[in-house]
């Protein structure tokens, strides 16, 4: 049998991925401009900060004056009972799995409201006891971020109690009294963003308030008989990690015990620091002292004084000037004399249990092999991305309301846009067109999308002022906020136990309402 002539011309799937791929690739090439807003500044429309609901907006291709015209026409009542940190449609399915500050994991499925909301008049809402099908109370912390596996019925979700956990919509069980499976990761301290390897998935990364990013192979995580026996756990039982994703030094002015990861894209984001990427196929960094590895445990409230691994490694990227190293030791000299003071006042905890579970997570250190900088990242817990078929580009919000675009392998600043009137947190993009999505402080969501003219948001005329504003604001903003703060709620800790009071430590330390 052979093919006509007509079907020769006929491109194949092969054939049409790679042209849309190389198209895409050419797209990200130019310049973003905003072609949308979604939502109102008023709150009457659009998403409201925060917010216990989730909306979906569709492609209304009946407007063809209006470009990419996505208009809001489901608004779903989720049931939280606080702000939603983080929302996902499960791959090959009508549901959606939603995680918020009340530390509940909620699944809906939409697909009747998908048929019955086709109004083009107003928006279609819907109670929670309408679509939402599962609640998941395993986690005892806000739960931030989710992550999702070539499953309808399982996906990963971290929580600011530490722990990374699966949840598997097939096998039923009933959260409470230590029936809930045990996580895949527990660490002794908050986690606030995940990621999953795309081509590896067995593997994943959690940052949070450590120093380090750690990678986690799920074929080497075991089970823990007495766990399941119901006998309490020795540390020694607990699963280490497989590499850790470090810095040569920290940051400018960014005391030991502070730092910060604030979003995991297999590529990382310090908090004050840049954005840094790594790769698990590199090799480690050999140290010739090992130093604590893990900040103690969160119920302290102390801040810790973790020593950072130090390297000769020629080559390696340094994310502190070694000018400027003399002021950071004397914010640290200043911090540890404050609390060797007030030794006796502090919260206790158990030390040596920390200690034995840092013997678990000596594993090697990856350094960074590009590292992006411009961008400030202090006020709010932000999200790193790559944008582009294969990544080509890694973009990331900023404090001063843009967001930046950098080359993956050059670290060469993209582009720097005004994505919002305050701050800039999330940037997603579409897997399919050049279409970019920020969000951020405002209630609005913006859309960005190449364009052949002159853009009217691109700053990157301002790029040297941006940069050199950001970099001053950084510094300022940790040397203020960490180093003061933080020695007055030590004051105030302190103070109020030689009075005799109960403290309530969580009373202390107030917790970011953004994502």
């Amino acid at each position: 049998m052979h093919a006509s002539k007509s079907d020769q011309y006929l491109p194949t799937s092969a054939s049409r991925l790679a042209y849309q791929k190389n198209a895409l690739r050419n797209a990200y090439q130019h310049t973003l401009d905003r072609v949308n807003v979604l939502g109102n500044e008023t709150r009457t429309y659009g998403h409201t900060g925060i917010s216990c609901s989730v909306r979906l907006w569709r492609l209304h291709h009946d407007d063809s004056e209006t470009p990419y015209p996505y208009k809001c026409d489901t608004v779903l009542h989720t049931g939280h009972r606080s702000n939603i940190f983080n929302a996902k449609l499960l791959p090959s399915s009508s549901r959606i799995a939603t995680v918020a500050r009340d530390r509940q994991v909620r699944v809906l499925d939409i697909e009747s409201t998908i048929a019955n909301s086709r109004s083009p008049v107003r928006e279609m809402e819907y109670t929670s006891s309408q679509t939402c099908i599962k609640v998941f109370r395993c986690h005892t912390g806000p739960t931030k971020r989710i992550v999702t596996e070539e499953s309808p019925d399982s996906f990963l979700t971290v929580s600011e109690d530490g722990t990374v956990r699966q949840h598997d919509l097939r096998v039923e069980h009933q959260c409470g009294n230590g029936t809930c499976p045990r996580p895949l990761v527990d660490l002794p301290h908050e986690l606030s963003t995940l990621s999953l390897s795309p081509l590896t998935p067995h593997q994943f990364v959690v940052g949070g308030e450590s120093p380090h990013g750690y990678l986690f192979d799920r074929r080497q995580i075991g089970r823990v008989l007495k766990e399941e026996w119901g006998v309490v756990c020795d540390r020694d039982d607990i699963v280490p990690c497989v590499r850790r994703f470090g810095r040569q030094k920290r940051a400018t002015g960014e005391l030991r015990g502070t730092e910060h990861v604030t979003g995991v894209k297999m590529a990382r984001n310090y908090s004050g620091d840049a954005v840094c990427l790594y790769s698990t196929l590199d090799d480690p960094v050999s140290s010739e002292r090992q130093s604590s590895l893990i900040a103690p445990n969160s119920k302290s409230r102390t801040p810790p004084s973790l020593p950072m691994d130090a390297s000769d490694t020629p080559g390696a990227v340094s994310a502190t000037d070694s000018n400027e190293g003399d002021s950071v030791a004397e914010l640290d000299a200043e911090m540890e004399d404050f609390l060797s003071r007030n030794k006796d006042a502090e919260v206790e905890s158990d030390g040596g249990e920390d200690e034995e579970l840092e013997q678990h997570f000596k594993t090697p250190i990856v350094l960074p092999r590009v590292r992006y900088t411009g961008a400030c990242n202090v006020r709010t817990v932000k999200n790193v991305n790559f944008l582009g078929p294969d990544d080509e580009y890694v973009a990331a919000g900023s404090d001063d309301g843009n967001f930046f675009i950098w080359e993956k392998v050059t670290g060469n600043l993209h582009g720097i846009y005004e994505g919002d009137s305050s701050v800039v947190n999330v940037i997603e993009g579409h897997p399919r067109i050049p279409l970019v999505c920020v969000s951020g402080i405002d209630t609005t969501v913006k859309l960005f999308a190449p364009t052949s003219g002159k853009s009217l948001f691109s700053r990157v005329d301002n790029v040297e002022k941006i940069i050199s504003t950001n970099r001053d604001s950084s510094s300022r903003s940790m040397r203020s906020s960490i180093g003061f703060a933080t020695l007055f709620l030590q004051y105030r800790l302190a103070l109020s136990q030689a009075q005799g009071e109960n403290v309530d430590t969580e009373d202390l330390n107030s917790q970011c309402t953004h994502q």
